[in-house]
């Protein structure tokens, strides 16, 4: 079996994070993204990785860990069903498809065996969520076959509460929907077509957690749910001197935190010097930031290398250029619900 996990997209909603690191590389609980993703796939799982920005980051982190992966550049974004396209050549049989920036509790091994069982052409993953009118949701029958996606139904219309969760399993043939070298996406383009020719497209729901991380938001979420999992109140890297309080956060190695200072539902990475009497709340600190004695950081996003003196609040600091070829904005989306 092998599995394509998406990772080629820029990561937009969490600049300036990404615009020194890939976005499977952003650490959780001080670990890069994408190897919860790794860690979840059944033993002897093929990995094949669609890749196109700062790529090098990726191979790096598998070389140094020894993690068995293929990286399959993008010339360009392809979208969802565009970069499967382009690593055809890897798949021999049925195989997975992962969002890279999606956290669950999906048993992939629970998940490709309903697959076989139902005999279908395409299983998809499905979280149910409360408030149906923000999502795009699926029509599906007892037996777990889907009929067709509803695009945001009032809710005492909605023919269910499950949206597309972001795991895929596609039986080979369904490659001959997809075009060569095209923008395509699976969820707007590939799934309503195989519906409508009546191939047997089945949907698989779990229970636990789901998150897309994909905004500040839902990253320190994640966060705070894998603290959670692990027992943990926060998570303190090596080489750290915490004279502060720290409370569901994750704080990156060869970190400071001075005497007075608190650090609430933030994360942390590397080498962030932070003075006395600071306070950081619902916030993502990059490395090597320097918070000044007295400073408070609230709801914000720091870039690499910052210097932060006074109050910042509701804000993406970045004080350099941005680098050359980042869009300005968001290119495709990859959790997308079909609609027919």
């Amino acid at each position: 079996m092998q599995a394509i996990i998406l990772a080629g997209g820029f990561g937009t909603r969490l600049a300036p994070l990404t615009y020194t690191k890939a976005k499977p590389m952003l650490p959780l609980l001080n670990k890069p993204m994408i190897s919860y993703l790794i860690k979840a796939l059944p033993s002897g799982t093929e990995i094949i990785v669609a890749a196109n920005y700062k790529k090098e980051q990726l191979e790096e982190y598998f070389d140094a860990n020894g993690i068995n992966a293929i990286v399959n550049p993008e010339p360009k974004p392809l979208g969802t069903a565009g970069a499967v396209k382009n690593a055809s050549r890897y798949i021999n049989g049925t195989f997975m498809v992962l969002n890279g920036d999606i956290i669950s509790s999906l048993n992939i091994r629970k998940f490709i065996q309903y697959h076989i069982k139902k005999k279908a052409k395409i299983t998809i993953s499905l979280w149910p969520v409360k408030n149906v009118e923000q999502f795009g949701v699926v029509d599906i029958d007892k037996d777990g076959r889907i009929k067709k996606f509803v695009e945001k139904p009032l809710r005492h219309e909605a023919p269910s509460n499950l949206i597309n969760a972001g795991a895929y399993c596609i039986d080979y043939e369904i490659l001959d929907y997809i075009p060569d070298g095209k923008f395509t996406s699976m969820e707007m383009e590939i799934f309503p077509r195989v519906i409508e020719d009546g191939l047997p497209f089945y949907g698989y729901s779990f229970n636990g957690y789901w998150i897309d991380v994909g905004r500040m938001e839902s990253y320190i979420e994640a966060n705070k749910i894998l603290l959670k999992k692990n027992g943990l109140k926060a998570l303190i890297g090596e080489n750290c001197m915490i004279k502060g309080s720290v409370k569901e956060s994750s704080i990156g190695n060869d970190c400071i935190i001075g005497e007075n200072s608190e650090v609430k539902s933030s994360i942390l990475y590397e080498n962030v010097k932070v003075g006395e009497n600071a306070k950081i709340e619902n916030s993502i600190v990059g490395s090597n930031v320097v918070v000044r004695k007295g400073a408070i950081i609230k709801n914000s996003i720091i870039g690499d290398g910052e210097i932060i003196e006074g109050n910042i609040e509701n804000k993406r600091v970045w004080s350099k250029e941005m680098p050359k070829g980042y869009p300005k904005k968001q290119i495709g989306n990859v959790v997308r619900n079909a609609k027919i």
